[in-house]
C-alpha cells in the first residue's frame, strides 16, 4: 500500500531537486571558469534527472501502486587535469558557492538514505538507495572542488 507519506516525501524530493537544479544553473552565470561552469552544468543536468525519474516514479505509485526500475546513472567526468581558479575575481563567492552546493548534496543523500530505510519494496529501497548513492558521489566531487581550489587554487575533479 502506498501511504501518503510516502508521496508526500517524492513530492518534496521533486521539489528539492528542481531547486537544486535551478541552484546549479544560477551559479554557472557566477562562476567565470569554464571547468566550473561546466562541473555546475552537469549537476543541474543531473539534478533534473532526477527530478524526471522521481515524477515517473510518483506517476506509477498513484496510478499502478508499483515501483518503477531506476537503473541509476554515472556522473560524467572529464580526463584528469588541473586548471588554474586564479581568474576567478571573486574567489570567497565562488567558495560559498560551492559550499552551499555540498550542503544541497549532503541534504539530498540523507533524505533518500532514510527514505531507502522505510520502504519495504525491493525496488523502490534500492531506487532510493541508488539515489543517495548518487548524490553522496556530487558531494564528494563538490568537496573535491572546494578543497583543490581553496588550497591550490585549482579546478580539479576526482574519479568517484
Amino acid at each position: 500500500m502506498i501511504t501518503p507519506s510516502l508521496l508526500d516525501a517524492i513530492k518534496v524530493a521533486k521539489e528539492n531537486e528542481k531547486l537544486a537544479s535551478e541552484s546549479y544553473r544560477g551559479a554557472i552565470q557566477e562562476i567565470q571558469h569554464s571547468v566550473g561552469k561546466r562541473l555546475f552544468q552537469e549537476l543541474s543536468d543531473f539534478e533534473q534527472y532526477h527530478y524526471e525519474k522521481l515524477s515517473a516514479l510518483e506517476k506509477s505509485l498513484i496510478g499502478e501502486g508499483k515501483y518503477i526500475n531506476y537503473e541509476g546513472k554515472a556522473f560524467p567526468i572529464p580526463p584528469v587535469f588541473e586548471i588554474k581558479a586564479a581568474v576567478e575575481p571573486q574567489k570567497k563567492s565562488l567558495m560559498t558557492i560551492i559550499t552551499q552546493a555540498i550542503g544541497l548534496e549532503e541534504t539530498a543523500k540523507n533524505s533518500y538514505a532514510d527514505l531507502a530505510e522505510q520502504i519495504t519494496d525491493p525496488q523502490g529501497h534500492e531506487m532510493f538507495l541508488k539515489l543517495s548513492a548518487e548524490e553522496y558521489n556530487h558531494y564528494r566531487i563538490l568537496v573535491e572542488a572546494y578543497w583543490t581550489v581553496s588550497n591550490f587554487g585549482v579546478w580539479k575533479w576526482v574519479k568517484p
